[in-house]
């Protein structure tokens, strides 16, 4: 029966105490907040923690959800922060403490027209599984720094605003560390997209890498 209904609905029945309706929610989002988890942490216990604290957390606050944004991205916010308060703790750093350093990278030599978007086949092919799986390998061999800009702007869609924000650096650094990103994945993809492919901005579809513009 959940599965027929919208996240809003099953929202409405799990705030009136339907907990059947929150279940179907944690069914439905569940394998979603792990990817986004592992990406972060690079450990499955950690993820593992993150999806259960996650959960907790939004059962212990659904009433007072606002629904200003979607369920599901108030959920991954959710997630969002509870990851990087766990990098934080790995390494002994107050929970507002600047993750990867708060240092002041210069742009490469490489300028913004370098950075070219994959051909629309490329895309398409995105979406097939082991094209996934590479393009998460990538990501995930990317240095803290670099890869925990490139989940949060380029795959869970945030703004450079939002990613300075959650990170505890600045705008300038986010943009900086995007770019760097953005070319080491394209150096590593090379042999999977063809020769001389961009990195297009990633959305919200988050069984994969996808296309967001913004």
């Amino acid at each position: 029966m959940s599965q027929a209904m919208t996240d809003e609905q099953l929202l409405t029945r799990a705030k009136a105490g339907d907990f059947s309706a929150f279940a179907g929610l944690v069914d439905r989002h569940a394998a979603g907040v792990y990817t986004l988890a592992r990406r972060v942490l690079r450990n499955a216990h950690d993820a593992e923690d993150v999806v259960q604290t996650t959960w907790l957390k939004a059962l212990e606050h659904l009433g007072t959800f606002r629904e200003e944004s979607s369920f599901q991205t108030w959920l991954r916010r959710i997630a969002m922060n509870t990851s990087l308060n766990i990098l934080r703790k790995h390494r002994g750093l107050p929970m507002s403490a600047p993750l990867g350093g708060n240092d002041h990278d210069e742009y490469p030599a490489h300028g913004p027209e370098d950075i070219r978007e994959w051909r629309e086949d490329a895309v398409e092919q995105a979406q097939r599984r082991e094209v996934r799986e590479q393009l998460d390998h990538a990501v995930a061999e990317l240095d803290e720094k670099h890869r925990l800009v490139f989940v949060l702007r380029d795959i869970e869609g945030m703004s450079v605003e939002e990613t300075a924000g959650a990170l505890g650096i600045s705008t300038s650094n986010v943009k900086v560390r995007l770019m760097r990103a953005r070319l080491k994945l394209r150096e590593r993809l090379t042999g999977v997209f063809g020769q001389g492919p961009g990195l297009k901005p990633a959305g919200h579809d988050h069984s994969g890498l996808s296309t967001h513009r913004g």
